[in-house]
């Protein structure tokens, strides 16, 4: 599986996994990465984030490899500045976003498009979610927003969503798939649309038929990547759910550079 470091790529997910509850990449992880790509491994991320929110952190680290953002929506590649691969919620979803605002007034909700994220309804959690990705929203109504949507994301208190998981539940909205990733946030994605879709088709159009995939991710949301990974892996704090379907749960937590950890693995499995 490892025989050529220079046909591995590790996809890590960002938040709760590469990242450390603080934000800020340890510099461990950071040397790890720095000496994985420098031995010809390539390294990129999969998150939820806007490209605007993920690229505050390239001042530490580069990818030397087309990453995913928006939690499957969108293959970018960084060095030139260009999307390989788009894909859109249905115009159908505006309604169903309006009928859970309507029965949620106080439910946190952003909108992201490629030029920026638009937040449609504020509340503490927005605010905390603004602040802990350092990103600068555009706040906005429905009607200002004219470009296409990544996602949807709902953010408020772990019990607030849980009730709004059960509205949508009883509800039974079609033509979307929602997918819960992290306790405060709830996202609607496009059909069939994640990680792992987008894992499978960034292999097709980048050519990794002959690369060994290892992914590293922590939360529900990362579970369809790392079924689809060669090598699917977690952190020791992930989910429950996401520590059945890894095919290695790393001792380390997003904390103890689990990543730094990851990388390891892979040089000692190199022929």
């Amino acid at each position: 599986m490892f025989e050529d470091i220079n046909k591995v790529l590790l996809i890590t997910d960002m938040d709760g996994t590469f990242l450390p509850t603080d934000k800020v990449p340890t510099k461990e992880n950071l040397e790890a990465v720095k000496r994985f790509q420098s031995a010809g491994g390539k390294f990129t991320i999969a998150t939820g984030r806007a490209l605007q929110a993920a690229e505050l952190y390239f001042d530490y680290f580069k990818c030397n490899f087309p990453m995913i953002l928006f939690n499957g929506g969108m293959i970018y590649d960084y060095d030139n500045k260009r999307s390989l691969f788009d894909r859109y919620v249905p115009g159908t979803a505006k309604s169903m976003v309006l009928d859970i605002l309507n029965q949620f007034p106080n439910l946190g909700c952003e909108i992201l498009v490629k030029s920026n994220i638009k937040i449609v309804q504020y509340n503490d959690m927005e605010e905390y979610h603004t602040r802990i990705c350092k990103s600068h929203p555009d706040i906005v109504s429905f009607e200002d927003i004219d470009e296409p949507w990544y996602k949807v994301l709902f953010a408020d208190t772990e019990e607030n969503i849980d009730e709004v998981v059960s509205y949508v539940t009883q509800k039974g909205f079609s033509g979307v798939d929602f997918v819960r990733s992290d306790r405060f946030f709830y996202e609607i994605l496009p059909l069939g649309n994640s990680k792992g879709t987008a894992v499978k088709k960034m292999r097709e159009i980048c050519g990794l038929d002959d690369f060994t995939v290892v992914c590293a991710g922590d939360y529900n949301n990362d579970i369809e990547m790392i079924r689809y990974a060669d090598l699917g892996v977690c952190p020791s704090n992930a989910t429950s759910e996401v520590k059945a379907v890894s095919d290695l749960v790393f001792k380390q937590s997003n904390d103890e550079n689990a990543i730094a950890a990851v990388i390891d693995h892979i040089f000692s499995k190199i022929n």
